[in-house]
C-alpha cells in the first residue's frame, strides 16, 4: 500500500551529502558551490526522455551568467546513465556540469516525487521528477521546488531576479517556509 504522505527536505535544514559522476569524468557533492561561487543552484530534470528538460536545460544555459554573477554555481542532475547524457547532449548545448546515476535512494533523501516509465521507449528506469534547490554559503537550503510533473518549474529569470534580491545584504532576506508543522 502507497503512503499518503512521503517526507520532503525541509527549507533552511543542512543540504544532504549526494555525491554523483559528472558528464565529464569527476565526482560532484551536489551541493558544494564551485568556480569561486558561495551558493549552489541544482535542477535535477527528468532525463533525456523529456522534451521539455531539454527547453529547460537550454534555457537555464542562457541564464547562466546572470547565476554566476549572483554568486550562483549551476548543476544539473538527473537518475539517466551515462550514455543516456550522452545522447540527450546532441539536443542540449550548456557549459554547466551535467551530473548523471542520481539513485532512487538519493532521490528520496531530496524529497522529490519519483515517476515510474509508462513503457521502455520512455526509459528504462524509475526518474525524479523536476526538482531545484538553492544552497547557500552555510550549506543550507535557501529555495526548494519540486513538482510531480514536468509542466510545472521555477520561471529561471523570475528566480535569477529573486537571487539578485535575496543577496543582497541590505535586504536580510530570510530563509522562507520554515515554519513548523509540530
Amino acid at each position: 500500500m502507497q503512503a499518503n504522505y512521503n517526507p520532503k527536505i525541509i527549507a533552511g535544514v543542512t543540504f544532504p551529502t549526494i555525491e554523483v559522476p559528472t558528464y565529464n569524468g569527476d565526482m560532484a557533492l551536489l551541493g558544494k558551490p564551485e568556480n569561486g561561487h558561495d551558493w549552489k543552484m541544482v535542477v535535477v530534470y527528468r532525463g533525456q526522455h523529456c522534451p521539455i528538460c531539454t527547453k529547460y536545460l537550454n534555457q537555464l544555459e542562457t541564464l547562466k551568467s546572470a547565476f554566476n554573477e549572483t554568486g550562483v554555481d549551476v548543476i544539473a542532475v538527473s537518475g539517466d546513465s551515462k550514455e543516456q547524457v550522452k545522447s540527450h547532449l546532441e539536443k542540449i548545448n550548456v557549459s554547466f556540469p551535467i551530473a548523471y546515476d542520481l539513485t532512487v535512494e538519493q532521490m528520496k533523501m531530496l524529497g522529490l516525487y519519483i515517476s515510474n516509465p509508462r513503457s521502455e521507449k520512455e526509459t528504462d528506469h524509475p526518474f525524479a521528477e523536476p526538482g531545484l534547490f538553492v544552497i547557500n554559503t552555510e550549506g543550507k537550503i535557501q529555495i526548494v521546488d519540486i513538482s510531480n510533473a514536468p509542466f510545472t518549474r521555477p520561471e529561471l529569470e523570475a528566480l535569477a531576479n529573486g537571487l539578485t534580491f535575496i543577496r543582497n545584504p541590505e535586504n536580510n532576506y530570510p530563509i522562507r517556509g520554515t515554519h513548523d508543522y509540530a
